[in-house]
């Protein structure tokens, strides 16, 4: 491949990443390890394409150019499984949702990483992995293979975490993960096959663009905590039903609290709350019917966002919630129960009322309940 050849898809694919990154920073949250990870990978992979660019000036002696493509080609290997090293801690949060876990994976992939650094440097003086001639052109090392295993070797990794805990994923998220390690791989496969063919990092645009569009825009409007709807996602979708609501196309709400959540996390820690949003969450959506909506509205708070259009049914809704909620709470011996108060009500478009409004119609409603239910309970 000719160096403008290179220049020319490199920036190309530079320009993707990039739309990605400033659209991205709009959206996600910044306390989201998922989010601060895709991140990461996007700044690194615009980092290695710009660096790919200086390890093409092959067979060009003019002044510097010696210089640029032998730290151009020094940073590539070196940096190579950076991104594979990331992807792999990626898909195991995205399977496992669990932190503490991902910070085990730290220490074995920063050994990979050391290994991959420390053989790097010594291959300068035996050529191992590649040399550069005295007219600039690069040459592969007799174990030029050895950082290929590794790059090949961590993709595969996240590959098989993705295939055997298929059933912790949605069908999109399983489809984009297996999918991310297709087109590096065929791009490496290329490269060992047809000497000086690089497409490596331009296919990693791809896969993160795949991977952007179908589990990071979805992780926009997902609470990352009970994998429900966030608060932005809701108020867009109430919107949306406040201004389609006519004659007939009424819809009903349901704000939800959890009772005496703050106790819980007081007594059994703040591990034993999120379990229990989780579990909320959960039970919730077990109530519902498959075109219904549920959002974490924030807190220990949840709405629900139904197309009931009579209040004689969403009070049945109601009253079908409150028996699930009892069934949970005998099912098993648990260290509490769960217990709920609610507002709700069908949505008038005759009052004319903003999303805004009728939130807060329903929250003076679930305030009132939440009353009656401290009342109870202090008397």
């Amino acid at each position: 491949m000719s160096l403008e050849s290179n220049i020319f898809l490199n920036v190309y694919s530079i320009m993707i990443v990039l739309i990605i990154y400033f659209h991205a920073l709009r959206s996600f949250e910044k306390e989201s390890l998922q989010d601060r990870l895709y991140i990461t990978i996007l700044n690194i992979t615009v980092l290695m394409l710009g660096i790919d660019i200086l390890s093409r000036f092959d067979g060009n002696s003019f002044v510097i150019y010696p210089e640029l493509n032998t730290l151009g080609n020094f940073l590539i290997f070196l940096m190579n499984p950076i991104i594979p090293s990331l992807w792999v801690v990626y898909v195991h949060y995205q399977v496992f949702r669990d932190e503490r876990k991902v910070r085990q994976l730290i220490c074995p992939l920063c050994v990979i990483n050391a290994f991959n650094a420390g053989t790097l440097i010594v291959s300068q003086s035996f050529g191992w992995f590649y040399y550069i001639d005295s007219d600039n052109i690069y040459h592969r090392g007799p174990y030029f293979w050895l950082p290929v295993l590794i790059t090949i070797s961590l993709i595969l990794a996240a590959f098989a975490i993705t295939l055997i805990n298929r059933r912790r994923l949605d069908k999109k998220s399983f489809l984009s993960l297996l999918f991310f390690a297709i087109p590096p791989t065929i791009s490496i496969l290329l490269q060992i096959r047809f000497y000086g063919t690089s497409l490596m990092l331009n296919s990693v645009v791809l896969s993160l663009l795949v991977v952007f569009l179908n589990i990071q825009n979805h992780s926009m409007y997902t609470d990352h905590l009970t994998n429900v709807n966030n608060r932005k996602k809701l108020d867009k979708y109430l919107k949306k039903k406040v201004k389609a609501s006519i004659a007939g196309k009424e819809f009903s709400a349901i704000l939800v609290d959890i009772n005496d959540f703050k106790l819980i996390n007081d007594t059994y820690g703040h591990d034993i709350g999120d379990q229990a949003l989780e579990t909320a969450a959960k039970l919730l959506k077990s109530c519902l019917g498959r075109n219904d909506f549920i959002a974490r509205f924030g807190g220990d708070e949840f709405c629900l966002v139904l197309n009931i259009s009579n209040k004689s049914v969403l009070e049945a809704m109601v009253s079908r919630i409150k028996s699930c909620l009892e069934r949970y709470n005998q099912s098993d011996s648990r260290l509490y129960s769960l217990g709920f108060s609610m507002g709700y009500a069908v949505y008038d478009h005759h009052l004319h009322m903003s999303s805004e409004e009728f939130l807060k119609q329903i929250d003076v409603l679930m305030y009132q309940e939440k009353q009656a239910y401290k009342n109870k309970a202090e008397g």
